[in-house]
């Protein structure tokens, strides 16, 4: 018997039978995983009862908190009048058609139509399938490869592995495939010269943008996919006029823009969508996470008429758009969604983000004088900072230490689940959050600071 309990505890049952993701098979064998057993607003439960702000709304997903009787009456009603149909071929269901309805009618610029997809991956894997289809229609075989950036963070189907620029998720399988290119990360504290501005700084990223493509060829480039935030890279921003330079040259050598707004969609910058919030126009949007509060696994992407257009007359010439998954446009999924965006609307959420964003901002901000937390930042309920040896050289703390991740531990005692992405910790807690939340999540933190910084002061 050890600290996660007896051979016959979930935590013990879980490390003998389940194959977790993200995580190290043999530290889930000899720890066992943490057993979470309810939620209730911002707060999840563990088997023992001690409850912990969840200051990530489950990775960005859960906007409306946990326990919401709306989101789950949806469910019920849906699954008691039809619990599953597909919509392959002529087939749908009413709440497929309603969600696609309301989507279009939000969609950041103008689109045309919604593929349903369970996942954020699923979803720009289509993206990738349908950017090759649409210039194969176009008989343009040979634009095909696909823009990215380092640190940036899409799914992990084979492709959409291959579009992250995160070396986690190419290590052992063999990725990136060819074909998909990486441009610099835009995160201007780590990557910026000295004494080179903001402004500075986004036009050379551009520049060099525009140099990678040349190099490449424009007419091999059929796309670029974008996180207006880069959230598994460290949650950073983009810089000051750094997206309206992408979006240029991106027009300039016609490749398209596809936006990535899994993360930042749906109020998560205090505008409906990363895109409104940057200034961005894009060719095609991927959606997922908060399009239902994560109570259901449904995602997809939308698609502007001007591509759609030139898909289905090449449909048309093939005899079918051969691609779709069993679970595209679930009823009970698509039910959950809907349920949610009227109660986002009906809410104000906007407002309410907008409101409370200010408060965050400002609780974060009072760390900023801490001597190891730098480029503390944010927009909307997003926000993080990087831990550093010394802020006035920027250097970073050596990777062995692990100060990220000992820094989550310490959270995690103190009743907080906070993201360590190596030394970058982020926050993004549901957006149904208040002020008191908000203060309660800091005042959990900043205990757990101060044991992570003796700790330190002791390891010296």
């Amino acid at each position: 018997m050890d600290d996660h309990g007896p051979p016959n505890s979930l935590s013990r049952r879980d490390a003998a039978r389940v194959f977790h993701p993200y995580a190290a098979a043999a530290r889930v064998d000899l720890d066992g995983p943490m057993v979470i057993a309810r939620g209730e607003g911002i707060y999840i439960y563990d088997e023992d009862g001690k409850d912990y702000i969840e200051s990530l709304a489950v990775l960005g997903a859960v906007s409306l908190g946990f326990g919401n009787k709306r989101l789950a009456a949806a469910a019920a009603r849906q699954i008691e009048t039809l619990s599953f149909y597909h919509t392959f071929q002529t087939k749908t269901n009413p709440p497929v058609v309603a969600l696609a309805e309301r989507l279009l009618a939000i969609a950041p610029p103008p689109m045309a139509k919604v593929f349903f997809t369970s996942s954020g991956s699923e979803a720009n894997d289509t993206a990738i399938k349908l950017i090759w289809f649409y210039n194969n229609a176009l008989g343009r075989p040979a634009k095909k490869k696909i823009l990215s950036r380092h640190g940036a963070y899409h799914g992990v189907t084979i492709a959409t592995a291959s579009l992250n620029g995160l070396p986690a998720n190419h290590r052992g399988f063999d990725l990136p495939l060819p074909g998909f290119l990486h441009a610099d990360c835009p995160h201007h504290y780590r990557l910026g010269r000295e004494s080179e501005s903001e402004a500075a700084f986004a036009a050379r990223m551009a520049d060099e943008l525009e140099q990678l493509i040349l190099r490449e060829g424009p007419e091999t480039i059929a796309a670029m996919f974008f996180e207006p935030v880069m959230g598994a890279g460290g949650m950073i921003f983009p810089p000051a006029d750094y997206c309206r330079r992408v979006e240029a040259i991106l027009r300039q050598y016609d490749i398209l823009l596809v936006d990535d707004e899994v993360i930042c969609g749906f109020g998560r910058t205090g505008r409906m969508w990363g895109a409104e919030t940057y200034g961005l126009r894009p060719d095609i949007v991927t959606i997922g996470k908060a399009l239902s509060s994560g109570y259901m696994p449904i995602a997809g992407l939308m698609v502007s008429d001007a591509l759609h257009d030139v898909v289905r007359r090449h449909v048309e010439t093939l005899g079918v758009w051969g691609h779709g998954y069993t679970y595209s446009g679930h009823p009970v999924a698509a039910a959950v969604a809907n349920e949610t965006l009227a109660i986002y609307a009906e809410t104000d959420i906007l407002a309410h983000v907008r409101r409370i964003a200010p408060v965050l901002q400002a609780g974060i901000a009072r760390f900023a004088d801490h001597p190891h937390i730098a480029d503390v930042g944010g927009v909307g309920l997003m926000a993080s900072f990087e831990l550093v040896s010394d802020k006035r050289t920027r250097k970073p703390f050596d990777a062995g230490l692990a100060v990220g991740p000992h820094l989550r531990a310490n959270a995690l005692r103190h009743g907080l689940i906070v993201r360590a992405i190596g030394d970058r910790i982020g926050f993004t807690p549901p957006l149904v959050i208040d002020e008191a939340g908000i203060a309660e999540m800091f005042r959990r933190f900043a205990r757990a600071l101060a044991d992570t910084t003796d700790w330190l002061s002791q390891s010296r």
